[in-house]
């Protein structure tokens, strides 16, 4: 019986000591000695724990609030971790004066010292505000005393009057989360959507429980007390009454284990995009005896509620400040599509972009015009006009910019940019007066961000890809002499089209020649140019030239009487990018693309073709890309031909295992060798 009872207190001990206490302050010795997270070695902090609860609240005289409790506990591994030691809460404040606000603020610090647990208070100084905007001001904390090594923890209560404007909710962190719990309370009179993204699986528990609401007032008028949504109650103090009112919360519970970092990777356009997070949105709202009120939006909701404001389709009407402008430019000239290339042309002449973004105008599309300088909605806006006003049947698409993300929802605020479009016949022609480089159908980079909304003057509107179908070539052609020393000497001409001819043109706007120069001889290791050259820079829709000679050593091995060398050589791909086994989310290239390489490579004298590599060629699945390679001899040296294409924007994460495949076919095939043999 002994032997039993020390072995259930033994038990009970185990259980005790590994059992996952998350009460506030208690943090484990365990949990300070750990060095490394047990399933993500490489992070270099981790959340321990977080707990958020938010519930509906109702106080008299003021109406309905939402209250946010936060708990997060945070392991720091190193010095790259201790960013995360920080903290900022985004507090929204209206026009009218109502504010959100932090309430209950605790934070430690904890630290092993000398094998004791030791902790740091967050004091005053450590807490402060900063004003991001006119409309939010960031509360900020900064622990103190942490190290490699420390645990942080905090707790606060945020309290807001907008339940119709609930914050994101996250569950996934650039660090590994190991518990995470998330319960939201809406009263039965409140409806809410779940709006959801990312790729880490959301499984949450719906129950109920009831609650009740105590209010008072004065029996000395009608005595009637009944709820509202922003205040109520009775006004006189004399004598009171108490009624409790029995309700119902509806509640959504989540609670994940072991969630994995939200980490970057290459070719991504957005990591918002696919973090995964849930938002709540108000849906209606039902007091009691009150008829319901619907206030979810729908995309025609938003379209046209953006279409109707006088700084958007307003502006679209006023043509007196152009009027004789754009009647004197295309007088005389036949065809809409010539006369759309000059209003185009005339408006990114005439207006610079100030760098702004937005859908709607900033001063406003006559002063623009006057000021020579707006926003992205001002010229766009104006240019739709001018359009318009030429007989051409020209609308604004709305759309989102990749750094803005793609919106969960229908919502006012998930545009922030306004380009033209022209429709013709089965086509649409997207133009933006902000890219200075670019031409019809090829938007700026920012731009390109899955779909857009073209609104009509009749109200109607579609949804339209910004995607591009139009190949962007980047072709060589190089002619080379490699010496019995193993070093290059050579000419190369390289042709950039579309997408690659526009980032061309804004990557050299934006440098001197000499810089330029520079740069790239450093991204060739060692590459010396001359004869540099660049044509049809400022001719936009004609493909760029660039040309120069150049001078590179030691691009062959050579062992006794033989060389070795990559037949593409510094232009070979030298590694795969795609490293990761698998991924979850899309491979964004941005635009379809072509790389072309024609080489010619005359041998050192004395030595001759021992082996060449094989031709090859791959292609991937459903035509979304395709590789080839070609080698042949010639009556002095080599001749290579490499093309590899990519179709498709976007590749989703279910091709992704070809394109690994791909991409690692053609970089083994680029690092075979030609064997010369001396003669």
């Amino acid at each position: 019986m002994k032997k039993q009872m020390l072995f259930v207190f033994a038990l009970l001990g185990f259980i005790t000591m590994h059992a996952q206490d998350f009460e506030f302050g208690e943090v484990s010795k365990a949990e300070l000695e750990e060095k490394k997270h047990p399933n993500d070695p490489e992070a270099s902090a981790a959340i321990l724990y977080e707990k958020t609860y938010i519930t509906m609240r109702y106080i008299q005289g003021e109406g309905f609030q939402i209250e946010t409790n936060v708990q997060k506990r945070i392991k720091i591994y190193n010095k790259d971790g201790l960013d995360m030691a920080n903290h900022s809460i985004p507090l929204f404040k209206g026009s009218g004066g109502e504010r959100e606000k932090v309430a209950g603020l605790k934070a430690y610090t904890y630290n092993l010292v000398d094998g004791k647990i030791e902790d740091t208070k967050l004091r005053k100084s450590g807490i402060f505000k900063e004003k991001r905007n006119e409309y939010v001001d960031l509360q900020k904390i900064t622990m103190p005393n942490v190290k490699e090594g420390s645990v942080v923890e905090y707790k606060y209560r945020m309290i807001s009057p907008y339940y119709g404007n609930i914050n994101e909710v996250y569950f996934q962190y650039g660090i590994p989360v190991n518990h995470i719990e998330v319960t939201f309370e809406a009263h039965e009179y409140f409806t809410y959507k779940k709006h959801y993204k990312g790729y880490f699986q959301l499984q949450p528990k719906e129950s109920t429980r009831r609650g009740t609401i105590t209010l008072t007032g004065s029996s000395r008028q009608d005595g009637n007390k009944r709820l509202t949504w922003g205040g109520g109650g009775g006004s006189s103090r004399t004598t009171f009454s108490k009624d409790d009112i029995e309700f119902t919360y509806n509640i959504t519970k989540f609670n994940l284990k072991n969630v994995p970092a939200l980490k970057d990777e290459s070719f991504v356009s957005n990591l918002e995009n696919y973090r995964s997070a849930v938002k709540f949105e108000l849906a209606q709202v039902q007091m009691p005896n009150d008829i319901p009120q619907y206030l979810a939006k729908s995309w025609d909701d938003v379209v046209k509620t953006i279409y109707r404001s006088n700084d958007f389709g307003g502006q679209l009407t006023k043509t007196s400040y152009f009027k004789s402008d754009i009647d004197n430019l295309v007088a005389g000239v036949s065809g809409d599509m010539k006369k759309a290339a000059m209003i185009y042309n005339y408006v990114r002449g005439r207006v610079k972009w100030n760098g702004r973004y937005g859908k709607y105008a900033d001063e406003g599309v006559r002063k623009a015009y006057k000021d020579k300088t707006g926003n992205v909605a001002d010229m766009n806006l104006m240019l739709t006009a001018m359009l318009r006003h030429a007989g051409i049947n020209a609308n604004p698409v709305i759309l989102s910019t990749r750094s803005h993300g793609i919106t969960m929802f229908p919502s006012l605020n998930g545009f922030n940019y306004v380009i033209a479009a022209i429709e013709v016949e089965d086509a649409v022609i997207l133009l933006d007066a902000t890219n200075y480089y670019g031409e019809p159908n090829v938007l700026p980079m920012r731009a390109l961000n899955w779909s857009g909304r073209l609104i009509r003057k009749d109200g109607s509107w579609n949804q339209i890809s910004l995607m591009p179908k139009q190949t962007a070539l980047h072709a060589t052609m190089i002619n080379v002499t490699l010496d019995e020393n193993g070093d290059l000497t050579g000419k190369q001409r390289t042709q950039f089209t579309s997408h690659n001819a526009l980032n061309f043109r804004e990557m050299y706007s934006q440098a001197d020649e000499e810089a330029y120069l520079e740069e790239l001889e450093n991204s060739i290791e060692d590459i010396e140019i001359a004869e540099h050259d660049i044509k049809n820079l400022k001719k936009i829709g004609k493909p760029v030239f660039e040309s120069y000679s150049f001078e590179k050593e030691a691009q062959a091995e050579i062992i006794g009487d033989k060389m070795y060398f990559s037949p593409l050589f510094f232009l070979a791909t030298s590694e795969n990018v795609f490293k990761a086994e698998e991924r979850v989310y899309p491979v964004d290239f941005g635009h379809p693309w072509k790389r072309k390489i024609m080489m010619n490579i005359q041998l050192p004298e004395g030595y001759e073709v021992e082996s060449i590599p094989e031709a090859g060629a791959v292609k991937m699945p459903e035509g979304l890309g395709a590789y080839s390679f070609n080698i042949s001899k010639t009556p002095v040296g080599i001749s290579v031909v490499m093309t590899k294409e990519i179709n498709s924007s976007v590749i989703t994460p279910d091709k992704y295992g070809a394109l690994r495949e791909f991409y690692k076919m053609l970089v083994e095939k680029e690092k075979e060798k030609v064997v010369l043999k001396k003669l």
